[in-house]
């Protein structure tokens, strides 16, 4: 095996992952992670790092795995990345695009290696939060971005309340297939929080059991929106509140947290309609749940258009998704259960005044896929019912609320707001928004702000790597 060839990673055959929803990917032995980390070049411009939206040291963990220090690896590790042991499954390796190697090979396996860090390394580690502050913080919204405030506040000293409309905290990470990450992951990672002060309060409802501006007067001096973006956008068809007509993020979150028996045992043929990498989770799980039964993805445009990634599209091909393009959904057929989706056929068209490609119906091309199950998985916005105008949030293309300002502030004093797109990207979002916290609370109490001390009560303050110059990721 020569520099540019990565040790190869045990997966599931197709008809292993058809079976049942289990990891697909097997962990490095020791011996596979050291050898994998020693393919990595130590670049004095660590790429790997200003790709990662956490700016996590990939290439520290990199050289400690390469030497057989993995209690240093898993060390550096969860000193940036609270939630590693779900990231080290589920993350989209934004690290690994921006992997030199790439350019004549296969970039090093970056998530795997972080994963065997943990394995190996001792990772039973217990956050200790610096000298205690007074001023109280609430979050709203235990999602990722929440979660990784919630940490980042509390290491600094800050007193902190979580609060999660669900009875789970998690956020969409509870959507994530059980074949990506497993049920006791996010647990493994909440594990190491115990010493910090944070009190997450589920079964309450911003918006409806109360509001940013209640908890302002009930004494917290700032309150972080992180409700993310949760609410599934319709699809405005006829036909689309049939039985068997499913919205993706509840179809994924009732697999996940039950109750059992998603499907009917006659409910063998599928279609997802979405091209992002929700809309293929759903299509791998029904893929599952079905025992290999007939599943089609519909997309309105083409293969290049697709939003998801390109590890999910390759699963999907894999596990024998079926993908339709340039067909529009028109209506859905059934009168007590879905028979059917009714299609248009679509062609580009001219380009728009900003130079975009158009889409065009193309006249008298109607056909019916005939099925018995429809999942809907067309984007999400956020659910901003109760909330007062005032705010003056920003909405993000993806549909989650954030502050108007730098800091994450919203337009009322005290309140901000933040969100991400990924698992990862809505941590840095988080850890964005606490710094902003932060700096406003040291403001208003004469304080000096402070850099996020290190996590495990060492003296020095945790610095981005030498040669780290400026993010190669967009939020």
């Amino acid at each position: 095996m020569g520099r540019y060839d990565r040790v190869p990673i045990q997966e599931q055959t197709r008809e292993e992952r058809v079976e049942k929803f289990a990891l697909i990917d097997d962990a490095y032995s020791k011996q596979e992670a050291v050898l994998e980390a020693q393919r990595c070049l130590q670049c004095a411009m660590p790429y790997c790092v200003q790709g990662c939206p956490i700016s996590q040291d990939a290439r520290g963990y990199n050289i400690l795995i390469s030497q057989e220090d993995f209690d240093g690896a898993a060390r550096l590790t969860l000193r940036d990345n609270p939630l590693s042991t779900v990231l080290c499954k589920t993350c989209y390796h934004f690290c690994e695009d921006d992997c030199i190697m790439g350019g004549k090979g296969v970039p090093i396996a970056i998530r795997h290696l972080k994963r065997a860090a943990l394995d190996y390394g001792k990772s039973d580690l217990l956050y200790i939060p610096t000298k205690r502050k007074e001023e109280r913080i609430a979050v709203v919204g235990a999602g990722p971005a929440g979660l990784m405030a919630a940490w980042d506040l509390a290491v600094r000293g800050h007193p902190v309340t979580v609060f999660e409309t669900e009875p789970n905290l998690g956020g969409q990470v509870n959507t994530i297939p059980r074949y990506h990450l497993e049920a006791e992951d996010l647990n493994t990672d909440l594990a190491r929080w115990k010493n910090l002060d944070i009190k997450f309060v589920v079964g309450r409802r911003a918006g409806a059991d109360f509001t940013p501006k209640d908890l302002l007067k009930e004494g917290y001096e700032a309150v972080l929106v992180s409700v993310g973006a949760s609410k599934a956008r319709e699809l405005a068809v006829p036909g689309e509140h049939l039985p068997g007509v499913y919205h993706a993020l509840p179809f994924l979150l009732r697999i996940n947290m039950g109750p059992p028996g998603v499907f009917g045992r006659t409910d063998r043929r599928v279609v997802v309609i979405g091209a992002g990498d929700v809309a293929l989770d759903a299509a791998r799980s029904a893929r599952r749940l079905t025992g290999g039964g007939d599943v089609q993805l519909v997309y309105r445009r083409g293969p290049e258009d697709m939003k998801a990634t390109v590890e999910e599209k390759e699963g999907g091909q894999l596990e024998g998704i079926q993908f339709v393009f340039y067909r529009s959904p028109k209506r859905i057929l059934g009168t007590e259960r879905v028979e059917g989706l009714v299609v248009e056929r679509t062609e580009h068209g001219p380009p728009d005044a900003k130079g975009r490609r158009t889409l065009v119906v193309v006249p008298n091309s109607e056909e019916t896929i005939p099925c018995d199950t429809v999942i809907i998985a067309v984007g999400e916005v956020a659910d901003l019912e109760g909330f007062e105008k005032e705010y003056g949030f920003k909405i993000a293309s993806m549909g989650w609320p954030e502050g108007k300002h730098d800091d994450c502030m919203t337009d009322v004093e005290g309140v901000f707001a933040t969100g991400g797109r990924s698992v990862v990207h809505a941590m840095a979002a988080g850890e964005r928004a606490a710094a902003g916290i932060d700096a406003y609370l040291a403001k208003k109490h004469g304080r000096a702000p402070e850099p996020r001390p290190d996590p495990f009560g060492g003296s020095e303050v945790p610095t981005l790597p030498p040669g780290y110059e400026t993010p190669t990721w967009t939020p």
